[in-house]
């Protein structure tokens, strides 16, 4: 504090000392220049110049000693000035810094106290836990005697069990693990039960809802249709003049068309045999233009096949233009569109394969609007699901591989092949979709009426659901109901239970669905029933 003041004078006394020093040379540089001023004149007046500058120096001497003194005593009064300043500041400081510290120590003797007041607080609350300690230690103590004791006891009482019982801890566990099994796996069964009739129930009746508006809403004709490439003729002579001197006409027409013609004893009446449809429709229409004209000959058979030929060609594009326009479909190779028209000529249990698409189409997009799917993709997929009818008697393959094949050619979605592939079950479907095409293409199928089958299939498909219900364990009857469309399996109560029953019924359902070929679906019902039976003698 000392070092501080003495700085703050020197500093005030700074002035002073600057202005004397000035004053000193000043008066040199004043003596200086006379001196060099009067040198000049040195030749004329010597004397007096001499004289002249020794008394402006002595003037000078006096002025700097004068100012000298008068330095010294301002300096001498701004130093006293400031070492009382000095001492008045020292003193203000030490009454504050006294007071400070009386605070100061007011403030850590009251925390002090507070201090003293927590460590006794703390020191009765770790004699209560030391206690509370001692405490647990002795019930510790008498746990651990009491533990031993059971353990010895339980011990004991497992020797005396083992003893009564005849068996081993390891054999009575075995047996308390199977029994425990037994009965987990008996509720698990009857809980997957209910919760799959649950499931089923709101599922049934969902579907059926969303089927019957589908239905309802696609108000499609008819969708069976008997295909007979059968002639008429207008009389019996005409056939005479179909067959031709020597069987010209009809080899004629037969080379023409690739189809076979069946001229017999039925009045009236020409049958036309061949496996293509299209060419038998040409042959049909041929042979129709023919005789309605009246000249049949080598040259007018050539010339008439190759214009119904051409008439045939624009007909099954408009057919395929009409049920892409039906559907509501855009973007579709034009090739497929031929396919497609094709397809009016080509039948499938004497169901329309044609008429059979476009209702598929429509059912899909009616299905997948209501679930809020991709309508369009559904409708897609159903119109081509059976493309490959088109030309599988011309190509290696089934259906299915082909309309996959011809998908994939003309550059169609992944999942459209996806779906053609998948709607008779030969892959898993990728997409809702997929599942709707495999619903909608049963629903049509399925529909009265649809379809025809031959009386000797229909018995063997009936035979073999029969044979296959009745191959497993515990089943005592079987009967197929309803057209082949419920399988009824009877079982022994005493072989299959309640829980058994429904596994059972998924086994023969899995089998149905890998060995049979039925269109559809079929209803396995699995019927269980104890009876118990006593007479009164």
């Amino acid at each position: 504090m000392h070092t501080i003041n003495l700085s703050v004078l020197f500093l005030n006394a700074m002035p002073w000392l600057v202005g004397i020093a000035i004053g000193v040379v000043a008066g040199a540089a004043i003596g200086l220049l006379a001196f060099f001023l009067y040198k000049k004149d040195s030749e004329k007046k010597v004397g007096s110049a001499e004289e002249r500058v020794r008394k402006m120096e002595e003037d000078a001497k006096a002025e700097a000693e004068k100012i000298k003194t008068q330095g010294k005593e301002e300096s001498k009064r701004a130093l006293k000035e400031a070492l009382l300043e000095a001492k008045e500041q020292d003193l203000k400081l030490r009454n504050e810094f006294e007071r400070e510290t009386k605070e100061k120590k007011a403030e850590i003797q009251r925390m002090e106290q507070r201090l003293t007041q927590k460590e006794d607080a703390i020191d009765k609350k770790a004699e209560v836990l030391e206690q509370q300690k001692n405490n647990l230690l002795k019930k510790e103590e008498e746990v651990q005697a009491l533990q031993e004791k059971l353990n010895s006891q339980h011990e004991l009482m497992i020797q005396e069990l083992e003893k009564v019982a005849q068996l081993t801890r390891e054999e009575a566990k075995r047996l308390l693990t199977e029994e425990i099994l037994d009965e987990t796996r008996h509720d698990v069964a009857i809980q997957v039960r209910n919760l799959e009739q649950q499931a089923k129930d709101e599922a049934d009746v969902n579907a059926k809802k969303i089927i019957s508006l589908a239905i309802q809403k696609c108000a499609a004709d008819q969708a069976a249709e008997i295909t007979v490439s059968v002639v008429p003729l207008p009389n019996d002579d005409m056939k005479a003049r179909i067959i031709g001197r020597e069987g010209r006409n009809i080899r004629a027409l037969e080379n023409a068309t690739g189809i076979e013609l069946i001229v017999d004893d039925t009045p009236e009446v020409v049958i036309l045999s061949g496996f293509d449809p299209v060419r038998r429709e040409i042959a049909r229409l041929s042979l129709e233009k023919l005789i309605n004209d009246g000249r049949i000959h080598p040259a007018r058979i050539e010339e008439t096949v190759e214009k119904v030929t051409r008439e045939m060609d624009l007909q099954i594009k408009e057919a395929g233009e009409a049920a892409v326009f039906e559907a509501g479909i855009f973007g579709l190779h034009p090739e497929l569109i031929k396919l497609i028209g094709r397809l009016k000529f080509r039948t499938s249990y004497g169901q329309n394969v044609y008429k059979h698409s476009i209702e598929v189409s429509m059912l899909a997009g009616q299905m997948a609007a209501e679930l809020g799917l991709d309508v369009n993709f559904a409708k897609r997929a159903g119109l081509l699901h059976d493309i490959g009818k088109a030309v599988d008697q011309e190509q290696e393959g089934t259906h299915i591989q082909i309309g996959a094949d011809l998908a994939k050619k003309y550059k169609e979605n992944a999942n459209i092949v996806n779906a053609i592939m998948a709607h008779h079950g030969d892959v898993e479907p990728k997409t809702i979709e997929a599942v709707l095409i495999q619903a909608a293409d049963a629903i049509s199928g399925a529909r009265p009426g649809a379809r025809r089958e031959m009386g000797s299939n229909y018995v063997k498909r009936l035979e073999r659901l029969e044979e296959i219900a009745s191959g497993f364990h515990g089943v005592d009857k079987s009967y197929a109901i309803q057209a082949g469309r419920e399988v009824r399996v009877i079982v022994k109560p005493e072989q299959v239970d309640d829980a058994q029953a429904l596994f059972l019924a998924k086994d023969i359902a899995k089998k149905i669905e890998a060995e049979l070929e039925y269109p559809g679906q079929i209803k396995v019902n699995v019927i269980r029933e104890f009876r118990g039976v006593e007479y009164a003698k």
